[in-house]
């Protein structure tokens, strides 16, 4: 047991990644409502902006789930032709058919039930203004933070920024990719010190990030966990939130 094992406080938390996308659509309502079958501690989603700049649940860059719209993006759409298409056809057949999901209608639903993480998803398409726009309208919906019961994290550390500054004191994770270091996070912490913490990929976990960040005082986050092997690697360097497409699984290996 190394000195970090055995200095654990707490133990870590388990996020449900897009509901419980093994069992029901990612990001449906079905699949939210599935994961809190287990005793998950919050629930990611991501979130996106259509062409009327309605704030919507959708992660990935292209609508390819969708027959037909391999090459359009959810932001090439009104919200009311969102809500008419069906997002969960791609999960088989009898799946029952469902709309894509507000952010609002995701808040109001699961804030009391769970805590959140909302994820914004800023693309490079995008205009600037648009990316400001879905940072407002997810702070907006949340309203007033109460402690970490709802965080807001991006891989796009500019839109962290101006977060900061339109709602000072909103705890805000920067998603770290696959090849950001050690280095890259002093840098980042050094200069961001607003951050609430940093969302780290699995295989990127090590102590030496551990001790950076409990240093500082900030929270570790790790996605996404699936394997008995990630589960166990990041129980044992004691995250403060382990995101996975398996939640049972992490609980039960957490409560072994």
């Amino acid at each position: 047991m190394s000195t970090l094992d055995s200095g654990l406080h707490k133990r870590s938390l388990i996020f449900a990644h897009r509901g419980a996308n093994k069992e029901a659509p990612e990001n449906t309502r079905s699949a939210f409502d599935r994961a809190l079958n287990y005793a998950i501690d919050g629930m990611e989603t991501d979130v996106q902006l259509s062409r009327d700049e309605v704030a919507v649940l959708w992660h990935d860059r292209y609508l390819s789930k969708l027959p037909g719209h391999d090459t359009k993006h959810v932001d090439d759409f009104n919200y009311t032709q969102l809500r008419a298409m069906n997002f969960a056809q791609h999960f088989g057949q009898g799946v029952q058919a469902e709309g894509i999901m507000r952010l609002q209608e995701f808040i109001e639903l699961y804030r009391h039930r769970c805590r959140l993480l909302l994820e914004i998803k800023n693309r490079d398409w995008e205009e600037r203004t648009r990316h400001e726009i879905k940072v407002r309208q997810t702070l907006d919906m949340v309203g007033l933070s109460h402690g970490d019961a709802i965080l807001v994290s991006s891989f796009d550390l500019a839109s962290l920024v101006y977060a900061q500054q339109y709602r000072p004191g909103f705890p805000l994770v920067y998603n770290f990719e696959t090849d950001q270091t050690l280095a890259d996070a002093e840098r980042v912490l050094e200069e961001q010190s607003f951050l609430h913490g940093l969302c780290l990929p699995i295989a990127s976990l090590n102590e030496s990030f551990v001790r950076l960040l409990r240093g500082q005082g900030k929270s570790i986050a790790v996605y996404t966990c699936n394997s008995d092997e990630e589960i166990n690697k990041a129980l044992s360097l004691g995250v403060d939130i382990l995101i996975s497409d398996l939640p049972q699984k992490a609980l039960h290996m957490r409560g072994a």
